[in-house]
């Protein structure tokens, strides 16, 4: 009989860590916390020096009786992840077990069989400090979110209020969004001209020269052009410089979700879950780290693969130390653990991930590559001015071999080598234009661009940017999408064959691609809170509170005090709110009078989206309610634009008749559609309702009732003997087979989903919901016992029933969940 009891926190690492360990071992699982603040209660006496009440979750009930029963008898090692929040789901389970402040606690960085049995040749204690840090982290959050929500609902007149809520980290991360979307409307646009000019050289080859400067005026790059008509055009000058590349560091949680939102479009969330699965298999060193250090063991391991792989002089190991001085999290950098595995993952995505890390860690530990870079100074004989040609040449690919880091510069360019060159050669010139260039307003935030934004201003930490970023767009305080493009016209110059002709070319500009753009929700939330909580909302502010954790971490600080320094002003703050001289409620922008019927002209944001009022709910005469275009900014409309919209077509739009039946325009949740006989019909992307003729509307009929359109909702062929049909609904997009509904997820494309990815979705969602059954019932086959997202629950029919806490789902009796279904 085993001896010695290990508990991790997920089922995945158990599994691994056992095959290393001993008969005399048995590795269980806690899966994640047992214990936490009530849900429905603040849970935390601000009188009695912040003391939390902390209670056993209600589907971990069954766990920790488990976990009692084994660790009788038995010296038991806490084996969570080697962080704030790994150390107190350890306290928390010596708490709930009843183990004593002796038990031992063992950490390590990758899970490897070497890695595992160190840790158990030197146990440690929990480390109480880190474990204050993690509560007072909870506890913070707790007051900030319990107190500050109900302001909101209170005081913010738009959406659907029960899913208003604040957070310390949440409301100062929708701030940056915000922000950055004012920088841009308010962004002026100034244009230029840029020079540029082909040449041809010996052997056919083109060489293209720009000048350094651009014209602001079109009269000055059209006299540039002019003087250029008669000019001899020779190579003034050449400069070549010899130059290094040194590669990136190894990844820390925050480049890892950066790069590989980039490289591989993933997701922060995506990232994280992916790296977590690498991490429980034993692939990769632990994913939360702000360390971009390697250890010794490893650093050998990578150089005896790339001596092994390309050769004794791309090796160059290499120390990097963090800069970052509040770097706690973490030992180590995100690695592979045995660099010889270049190949590791369950699935596809996982070996993608794997396969960055693996490049990015080894690269680390290569040669610099060498690179020649040449400047050629082309001479002008009719100006003073000279255009510059450049280019690259790698002598020696070093790390280039494996690995080149991204950049967030969408303009950023590989430099082309250059044809042979020599001063005093003289060019011929293919052509020469001057083209219209237009400044451009900051980038909008990608969530890799934001995760960046945020470790820049000290905001959070590596385990917090994943569930913030998800938690802002499930509120739909900031939504991530892809936007269309505008055309936008520019003049252009073209001197050629001894003659200069002008045009007028036409761009696309302004294209987004899974950008963070802000909601009405989140900028009425954001300016409330920056009005009335400035502090909350403070970078600085927010960016010290994290420095203060780290200093509770150190033992510097009790936790009590941190947060009393805190707590004391901000309470004073809700209650400036909340009374009767607090501030006014928002949601509502008041934009004018009608001129036609003398009322207040208002912009607000309903449940359904935004819309504009004419008339107040005070007046004799009800208010007038007019939708606008979902996506419609209400904080910057003008009162112009409301009249537009006002004595403009409104929503519904009847369009008359085709073959009998109405035609209406109108939008709805998912966006702006054709109503015909009873069928939606999606418009294309773009397409703006109110523009729509019947003309069009009645090609977008056609293509519905033929089947050459995209639109939902698409039938597919049978299943199992069943129907299938693609739709969206109130909760996004679904498969229906038969008589049962299937999620497809946000990564999935309803439109253009295949049969064969439809087919792996219902066999995959229908074995999750065979794994979800805890008890079924044979004379009732409506009545399940299922463990859900948030616990155990009772199913009866279409109606969830909660189980009381200290219920023992397994133990359910039939009788048992119909009264507890009538009650």
């Amino acid at each position: 009989m085993s001896k010695n009891l290990v508990i991790v926190e997920s089922p995945a690492k158990a599994k691994t860590i056992e095959g290393y360990l001993g008969s005399d071992f048995i590795v269980k699982s806690s899966f994640g916390h047992i214990r936490d603040l009530p849900e429905k209660e603040l849970g935390v006496d601000v009188d009695k020096e912040f003391q939390p009440t902390y209670q056993i979750s209600g589907d971990k009930i069954k766990v920790v009786n488990e976990l009692k029963k084994l660790a009788a008898g038995k010296e038991v090692w806490l084996a969570t992840d080697d962080d704030r929040e790994g150390e107190a789901i350890s306290w928390h389970l010596k708490e709930a077990l009843g183990l004593g402040d002796d038990t031992k606690r063992i950490v390590f960085r990758e899970i490897t069989k070497n890695a595992i049995n160190k840790a158990i040749e030197i146990p440690r204690t929990i480390d109480i400090d880190l474990v204050n840090a993690q509560q007072a982290r909870r506890i913070l959050d707790r007051l900030v979110g319990f107190q500050l929500s109900p302001v909101l609902w209170k005081k913010i007149r738009a959406g659907d209020r029960k899913n208003l809520s604040a957070g310390r980290v949440q409301s100062v991360t929708v701030r940056i969004v915000v922000e950055r979307e004012r920088e841009i409307e308010t962004f002026d646009s100034k244009s230029s001209f840029k020079v540029v000019a082909h040449f041809l050289v010996e052997k056919n080859k083109v060489l293209s020269a720009e000048l350094s400067k651009n014209f602001e005026k079109e009269a000055d790059a059209e006299k540039f052009l002019q003087d250029c008509l008669p000019a001899v055009y020779a190579i003034a000058g050449l400069e070549v410089k010899p130059t290094t590349k040194s590669p990136a560091a190894p990844f820390t949680t925050s480049t890892l979700q950066q790069e590989a939102s980039r490289k591989l479009g993933f997701s922060v969330l995506q990232t994280m879950t992916l790296a977590q699965k690498l991490y429980e298999s034993g692939k990769i060193s632990y994913m939360r780290t702000d360390s971009t250090s390697l250890s010794s063991e490893a650093m050998e391991n990578a150089k005896g693969q790339i001596i092994s792989a390309y050769g004794e002089k791309f090796s160059k190991p290499r120390v990097f130390k963090t800069k970052d001085k509040s770097a706690q999290e973490a030992h180590e950098a995100i690695r592979p653990t045995d660099f010889a595995v270049t190949d590791a993952g369950s699935e596809r995505n996982e070996k993608r991930l794997y396969d960055l890390i693996w490049k990015r860690a080894i690269a680390s530990q290569m040669s610099e590559a060498i690179i020649e870079r040449t400047i050629a100074k082309i001479s002008i004989s009719t100006r003073p001015e000279e255009l510059t040609a450049s280019g690259e040449v790698i002598k020696f690919e070093g790390f280039l071999k494996v690995y080149l880091e991204s950049s967030d510069d969408e303009d950023e360019e590989n430099k082309d080598m250059l044809p042979p060159l020599s001063v005093g050669q003289s060019l011929n010139l293919i052509h020469m234009k001057a083209t219209e260039r237009f400044t451009r307003p900051p980038a909008r935030y990608t969530e890799a661009s934001l995760v960046k934004k945020l470790e820049e201003l000290g905001i959070g930490r590596p385990s917090t940017y994943a569930p913030t970023i998800s938690t802002v767009i499930r509120r739909e305080y900031v939504v991530k999408e892809d936007r269309p493009g505008f055309q936008r016209d520019f003049k252009e110059f073209l001197l050629k064959d001894g003659q200069i002709n002008s045009s007028v070319g036409s761009e696309n500009y302004g294209t987004e691609k899974a950008k963070l753009f802000p909601t009405n929700l989140g900028i009425i939330v954001n300016d409330y809170l920056v009005e009335n909580f400035e502090d909350v909302l403070n970078y600085k502010f927010t960016a010290k509170v994290e420095n203060e954790f780290d200093e509770v971490a150190e033992g510097k600080v009790p936790w009590q005090k941190m947060i009393a320094n805190f707590y004391n002003d901000f309470h004073n703050k809700i209650e400036e709110a909340t009374g009767e001289n607090g501030a006014k409620a928002a949601g509502s922008y008041e934009l004018g009078v009608d001129p036609e019927s003398g009322k207040k002209i208002f912009a607000k944001i309903g449940k359904f989206g935004p819309y504009l009022q004419v008339g107040e709910a005070t007046d004799e005469d009800k208010p007038a309610f007019v939708s606008i275009k979902k996506g419609t900014m209400i904080s910057s409309m003008t009162f112009e634009e409301a009249l537009a919209i006002l004595q403009g077509p409104k929503l519904p739009l009847e369009l008359g008749l085709y073959e009998g039946n109405a035609i209406v325009v109108n939008e709805g949740r998912y966006g702006p559609y054709v109503l015909y006989n009873g069928k939606y019909i999606n418009l294309e992307k773009g397409e703006d309702p109110l523009s729509i003729t019947k003309e069009r509307a009645i090609e977008i009929i056609e293509a519905r009732l033929s089947g050459s359109d995209n639109s939902l909702p698409r039938d597919m062929a049978e299943y199992e003997g069943q129907a299938v049909v693609i739709n969206k609904g109130r909760f996004g997009p679904y498969i229906k087979h038969g008589a049962v509904y299937y999620n497809i997820g946000k990564t999935e494309d309803p439109l253009t989903i295949d049969d064969k990815r439809v087919v792996e979705i219902i066999k995959e969602q229908k074995e999750a919901a065979a794994k979800k059954i805890i008890r079924e019932y044979p004379e009732n086959d409506k009545v399940k016992v299922l463990n859900g997202r948030y616990g155990p629950y009772i199913q009866v029919g279409k109606r969830n029933v909660k189980i009381p806490k200290g219920t023992v789902p397994e133990e359910l009796t039939l009788e048992d969940c119909l009264k507890l279904a009538e009650a």
